[in-house]
């Protein structure tokens, strides 16, 4: 079998996974470890498992596959030893994080190795928002990203799209790709 081909440059068709992502992922609540995805060519998919023809958008160029839980260590570290077959044209990662007004981040240690002391602060900070963050990446380097912040008694949820939200994730899910 040859490695399926990337689709053709179909603007808003990574935005479309990236949201689909995040509504799967949704669809199960809060408080949910980090899920993987590889996003498979939705008619090689079809051409080999036909059986789950009743189950998928034929229309779609794209399927995100649920892929097996992260290993509960450092996200950083389990993303760098994942290698993706040629099949798989992307991946995408949804993950719940922390996010900070930009007048907060003055709160955060200075020191740039003190991750955890980083996210102690954040943890605990009273203007901090809970998110669901979704980066999703083609092997070709285009990228999408979904924050959507969890609303609560005082704010509905919101949800934000752009490629750029989250630059160190994205590089890290292109590097999963890379041969």
């Amino acid at each position: 079998m040859s490695s399926p081909e990337l689709p053709d440059n179909q603007p808003g068709l990574l935005p479309a996974v990236a949201r689909e992502v995040d509504e799967f992922v949704a669809s199960a609540g809060w408080d949910q470890a980090p899920q993987l995805f590889a996003l498979v060519s939705t008619a090689e998919l079809l051409n080999q498992q036909p059986e789950l023809a009743d189950q998928l958008d034929a229309s779609a160029a794209l399927t995100p596959v649920a892929q097996d839980s992260l290993p509960d260590t450092d996200l950083a570290e389990a993303l760098a030893g994942i290698e993706w077959p040629d099949a798989v044209l992307g991946c995408a990662l949804a993950q719940e994080i922390v996010v900070l007004p930009p007048d907060a981040e003055a709160d955060l240690p200075q020191d740039e190795h003190d991750d955890e002391a980083a996210r102690q602060v954040a943890a605990e900070h009273p203007q901090r928002r809970e998110a669901r963050l979704v980066a999703a990446v083609l092997r070709d380097g285009t990228a999408a990203c979904v924050l959507r912040l969890r609303g609560d008694t005082e704010r509905p949820e919101e949800i934000h799209e752009h490629p750029e939200l989250a630059p160190n994730l994205t590089d890290a899910l292109l590097e999963t790709l890379r041969p």
